[in-house]
């Protein structure tokens, strides 16, 4: 029986996946071997020895210790695209946000019913300060094309849009999903030259950390319109407020406010509405209940943030999991010990990530505790789990 901890509410669509005869799910154990997570910060949680994986139904892991972790052998995965369209459809709704002044525009409305006035005497006449443009054959530059940066490059696409994007990782994937009018960019500053709207959908790292910053808003045409859905930690605000005081930034949609950004001139801001919607919730939860049940249960993995994703076919009567270091030889000295233990190997998976790796083996036969133990005990072996 596998222990399953619950942080925040999951949707009961995605805790339905775990079978009840293998799985106690609840908020109250303290002898988990799996977490499931949305944005509750586990930095000063105590984990149990006995944990094996955090899975975060979202995609910033930005509130799991990820270094601790790693070096406890602790799965962590997230759920790109899970949430995706949510995003894509905000996305949208903020470009026409940031355009038309519509939220200027309703609390007009209803400063002029609160003070008496008959609104339909005046709207005519004080409909004229919220003018802005249509995003029809604007240029939109898209800094990141993932799961989300994707999804609203083809859509702005079909509204109409110029579209630039720019991803120094884009995978082949998501290249050869693009719509083939979109002019993808090498150069970040050609993009920033180019766009009257820019949207954001990176991970905040310390690369990443205020690179929306003066010498980007140098780049970047009079009046854009900045859209920032990502995370709030990739903008300079101070340089972001000196912008819109100027006129340099005509307006900035930001999904995590503060009380300082809400009080510059042309914020729109939102409490973090991104992911806001049953749909994207419910696909969170099931994706990060799914990917816990296959690691828990065969060992394989798939989006994790922290360990190489190894996902191989079950062979053999017993399968080993075996997180290390990524360092020379340990492939070899893994085999190498199994073999002197006359242990046949069926199957054989081995991948990295930076400074860890992992390595499924499938065993022709049982083994006893000795060889569990011999390579528990090889050196730069962080966590042996064997899965029957």
């Amino acid at each position: 029986m596998y222990h399953i901890k619950t942080f925040n509410k999951i949707s009961p669509v995605g805790l339905e996946r775990f079978d009840p005869e293998l799985y106690a799910v609840s908020d109250s154990t303290d002898h988990e071997e799996g977490i499931l997570v949305r944005s509750a910060k586990l930095h000063d949680y105590d984990f149990p020895a006995q944990l094996l994986a955090i899975s975060r139904a979202g995609v910033g892991v930005n509130n799991i210790p990820l270094d601790r972790c790693s070096e406890s052998g602790i799965a962590v995965f997230n759920t790109p695209g899970a949430n995706a369209n949510a995003v894509k459809e905000l996305v949208l709704c903020a470009m026409l946000l940031g355009s038309r002044d519509v939220d200027g525009a309703i609390h007009w409305v209803r400063q002029q019913v609160d003070a008496g006035v008959d609104v339909t005497t005046v709207v005519e006449k004080g409909k004229s300060a919220f003018i802005g443009p249509e995003i029809y054959k604007k240029t939109l530059g898209i800094v990141g094309l993932g799961a989300i940066g994707s999804l609203v490059a083809n859509t702005a696409i079909s509204l109409g849009m110029d579209v630039y994007g720019y991803d120094p990782y884009l995978s082949v994937d998501t290249a050869l999903n693009l719509d083939r009018h979109i002019h993808v960019v090498k150069d970040i500053n050609d993009l920033y030259k180019r766009a009257d709207y820019i949207t954001f959908h990176i991970h905040f790292t310390s690369k990443t950390e205020h690179m929306i910053n003066a010498d980007a808003f140098a780049h970047m045409k009079r009046g854009v319109r900045i859209i920032n859905l990502a995370r709030g930690e990739i903008v300079d605000e101070e340089a972001m407020i000196a912008a819109l005081d100027t006129g340099k930034v005509a307006a900035y949609v930001t999904d995590f406010p503060n009380n300082r950004i809400v009080k510059a001139p042309h914020v729109i801001a939102m409490p973090h509405l991104g992911a806001s919607t049953p749909e994207s919730e419910q696909n969170c939860a099931v994706m990060a209940v799914r990917q816990m049940r296959d690691y828990l249960e065969n060992g394989n993995i798939r989006n994790s943030v922290n360990l190489p994703n190894v996902t191989m076919e079950r062979s053999g009567v017993m399968r080993m999991c075996i997180i290390h270091k990524n360092i020379p030889a340990m492939l070899a000295n893994i085999t190498t010990l199994l073999a002197t233990d006359g242990v046949n190997v069926e199957n054989l998976s081995n991948k990295s990530k930076g400074d860890y790796a992992y390595t499924l083996v499938d065993l022709g036969s049982r083994v006893d505790e000795k060889v569990i133990a011999d390579v528990t005990h090889l050196a730069n072996v962080i966590r042996v789990r064997v899965i029957e």
